[in-house]
C-alpha cells in the first residue's frame, strides 16, 4: 500500500467513527470555534455563526458583520474545514438580516460544499425566525465525480422567561436527496442527513451563561451537549464543553478587540486525538443614515 492510499484508508476511518453519515454526503459541519469551545451547544446563540447553527440568532445582529473559519480535525490536512460568513442588516428594517456562507470540507479525494443564503427576522421582544436555501455538492475522487442537491434549514429562537433563551433547529425538513442508483434492479435513494436541535441558555449573570443543547439525525439516536461562557473582563471570554456520542471535551478562549473577534477551540476525541479551531470576525462600524429612529 502506497501512501496515498494508506492516507485514504485513515481519512475513511476517521470518518466512519466520528460520523458514520458523512459518508453518505451532505454532512451539516459545525463552523464556529466559539461554539466548538461550548462542545457546539449553540442553536440558543445569536451571532455571525448562526448562518450554520440557527439561523434565527442573525436577527440579533445590529451591523455588518464578516468572518472566517478554520478546523484542523485530528491534525489531518484531508480532514480540513474552511468556512467563511457575512451578514447584513436590511437598510430600513432593523429587525431582519440576510447572510451568505461557504463551507469546504476535506480534499481531492473525498470533499463536500455548502453554500447557503440564509434570513432572520426579529418578531417582537421575545422571538426569532430565521430560513435558509443550501445548495450542497459532495466530490468523490475522479471516478465518481460530483453530486450536487438543494436543501432548506429553519430556526427559532424565544426567550422564555429573563434570561433563558430556548432555541430550535432543523437542516433538511424536506429531506432532499443527493442521488439515486440501481442495485440488483431496486432503487436505492441516498438522502441528505435530517438533523434536529433543540436547546436552552441560561445567563445566570453578565459574565456567566450555560448552554444545553439535544441533536438527533432521524437514522441515529440523539447525542448531548454541553457548554459554558465566562467573560471576567471587557476583552477575554473563557469556555468550555463536552458533547455524546462520540465522545468530545472541548475548551477555548475568545478576544474582543475594537472591532474584531478572535476565537479558538481544542476539542478531544475519546479515540482519533484533538482537532483545534479558529476563527476570525470583524464588525463593521454602523452608519448614522443606517440607524432606524
Amino acid at each position: 500500500m502506497n501512501y496515498s492510499a494508506a492516507r485514504l484508508v485513515i481519512v475513511v476511518i476517521a470518518l466512519y467513527i466520528t460520523s458514520a453519515n458523512v459518508l453518505a454526503g451532505g454532512e451539516n459541519y459545525p463552523i464556529g470555534a466559539r461554539s466548538a469551545a461550548m462542545g457546539n451547544a449553540s442553536t440558543m446563540l445569536s451571532d455571525l455563526w448562526a448562518v450554520h447553527h440557527n439561523q434565527a440568532g442573525l436577527a440579533g445582529l445590529t451591523s455588518p458583520v464578516a468572518g472566517i473559519h478554520y478546523e484542523n480535525r485530528f491534525s489531518l490536512q484531508e480532514l480540513s474545514l474552511q468556512a467563511a460568513a457575512f451578514a447584513l442588516p436590511l437598510a430600513g428594517d432593523g429587525h431582519s438580516v440576510i447572510g451568505l456562507s461557504v463551507v469546504s470540507f476535506g480534499y481531492s479525494a473525498y470533499s463536500d460544499m455548502k453554500v447557503g443564503l440564509a434570513f432572520g427576522k426579529q418578531l417582537g421582544d421575545k422571538y426569532s425566525v430565521g430560513l435558509q436555501l443550501d445548495y450542497l455538492q459532495t466530490s468523490i475522487g475522479n471516478e465518481y465525480g460530483r453530486k450536487g442537491a438543494v436543501a432548506a434549514e429553519v430556526g427559532l429562537q424565544a426567550e422564555v422567561i429573563d434570561n433563558l433563551t430556548m432555541g430550535v433547529h432543523i437542516f433538511n425538513p424536506t429531506r432532499a436527496k443527493l442521488l439515486e442508483y440501481n442495485i440488483q434492479e431496486e432503487v436505492e435513494t441516498e438522502r441528505i442527513p435530517t438533523i434536529m436541535r433543540f436547546g436552552m441558555n441560561y445567563a445566570f449573570s453578565e459574565k456567566v451563561s450555560v448552554s444545553l443543547e439535544t441533536e438527533k439525525d432521524v437514522y441515529f439516536k440523539a447525542i448531548f451537549k454541553g457548554g459554558i461562557e465566562y467573560h471576567p473582563i471587557d476583552i477575554l471570554y473563557l469556555r468550555g464543553g463536552l458533547s455524546s456520542d462520540p465522545v468530545y471535551n472541548a475548551f477555548g478562549f475568545g478576544l474582543d478587540i475594537n472591532s474584531f473577534r478572535l476565537d479558538f477551540a481544542a476539542s478531544k476525541h475519546q479515540v482519533l486525538g484533538y482537532t483545534s479551531q479558529i476563527s476570525l470576525v470583524y464588525k463593521f462600524q454602523k452608519r448614522t443614515k443606517d440607524i432606524v429612529q
